[in-house]
C-alpha cells in the first residue's frame, strides 16, 4: 500500500483467520489491487458487530483497509460473494479451503497479482457453481503455478531439450518437469516419478486449455487419480512444504 495512501478500499478473498484477543479478528486476505495484506478487524467477533457475517474463510468481499502500527486495520467489509453452495458440505469446505490455501503459500505481503486473483475467483464461482471439482482444481493448480514462475514443462525432457515422444516418461519436482527415459537411465540422486503417456497427454490438455473448454471432459477415475498424485507430488515438492487441506479432504473421502 503506497504510503500516501492511509485508507484504500479493494475487494479480496479471505485466505486465512483467527481469533485474536477477547473480540478481535486477525485476516489474511488476497486483495483484487494490493495483493495480499494481513489486517486486524477490531471488535468483529461481537454479537453487536456489523462486519462479522462478511468474514467467513473464502469468502469475497470489498474491504475498507486502512494503515495501522503493526497490522492494518480493517475498518468495513461488505460480502460481494458468499460462495454459500460450496460451503454446505465438508467436501466443498475442503476444496475452497485447499484452493485459498495453494494462493496463501504462493504470495507475499503486498505483492499484488491480478491474474492470480482472477484465477483465484474463476475457480471459486465454478466450484460453487457445481462444476467438476477435480477439473476445476487440476485447472487451478496448474495455471498457479504458471503464474508464479513454477511451470512445469511437460513437452520437451528438461534434461536433454528433446521434444517428448508418445510413451511413459518420467517427471521430476526438482528438476522442474519430465525428463525422458535416456536421460533417466542416466541420472542418480534425484527425486524423479514415473508418468504415463495417458497422464502426460492430459496433463498438456490442462495446462494450455482454459476452464471453459476443460469442462466437456468427463474423466475416467483412473484419470483423476493420476492427475492428482502427479500435480500434488509436483506442488509439494515445488512449494517445499506441507498443504493441510489434501489431508482433511482424503478424510472426508474415506
Amino acid at each position: 500500500m503506497p504510503a500516501r495512501e492511509r485508507s484504500i478500499r479493494t475487494e479480496g478473498i479471505i485466505l486465512r483467520r483467527r481469533d485474536f484477543g477477547e473480540s478481535d479478528r486477525i485476516l489474511v486476505l488476497f486483495t483484487r489491487k494490493l495483493g495480499r495484506v494481513s489486517g486486524i478487524a477490531k471488535g468483529s467477533r461481537k454479537p453487536s458487530s456489523k462486519i462479522s457475517g462478511h468474514l467467513e474463510l473464502f469468502m469475497r468481499s470489498s474491504f475498507l483497509i486502512s494503515r495501522g502500527r503493526n497490522l492494518h486495520l480493517i475498518t468495513q467489509a461488505e460480502t460481494l460473494d458468499s460462495f454459500d453452495s460450496l460451503r454446505e458440505n465438508l467436501q466443498g469446505i475442503g476444496q475452497g479451503s485447499y484452493i485459498v490455501e495453494l494462493v496463501d503459500a504462493v504470495t507475499f505481503e503486498e505483492g499484488s497479482n491480478l491474474n492470480l486473483y482472477e484465477l483465484l475467483l474463476t475457480a471459486l464461482k465454478a466450484l460453487d457453481s457445481g462444476d467438476d471439482p477435480a477439473i476445476v482444481t487440476h485447472f487451478f493448480e496448474l495455471h498457479l503455478l504458471g503464474l508464479v514462475g513454477f511451470q512445469p514443462e511437460f513437452f520437451i525432457c528438461v534434461e536433454c531439450g528433446k521434444k517428448i515422444t508418445e510413451q511413459d516418461q518420467y517427471i521430476s519436482g526438482e528438476l522442474g518437469g519430465v525428463v525422458c527415459p535416456a536421460c533417466m537411465a542416466a541420472l542418480s540422486g534425484a527425486d524423479i516419478r514415473p508418468v504415463s503417456a495417458r497422464i502426460l497427454k492430459y496433463l498438456r490438455h490442462f495446462q494450455r486449455s482454459s476452464l471453459q473448454e476443460l469442462m466437456a471432459l468427463n474423466l475416467p477415475i483412473d484419470i483423476k487419480r493420476g492427475l492428482e498424485e502427479v500435480i500434488r507430488y509436483y506442488l509439494t515438492h515445488t512449494l517445499e512444504g506441507h498443504l493441510n487441506s489434501p489431508e482433511f479432504m482424503n478424510r472426508i473421502k474415506s
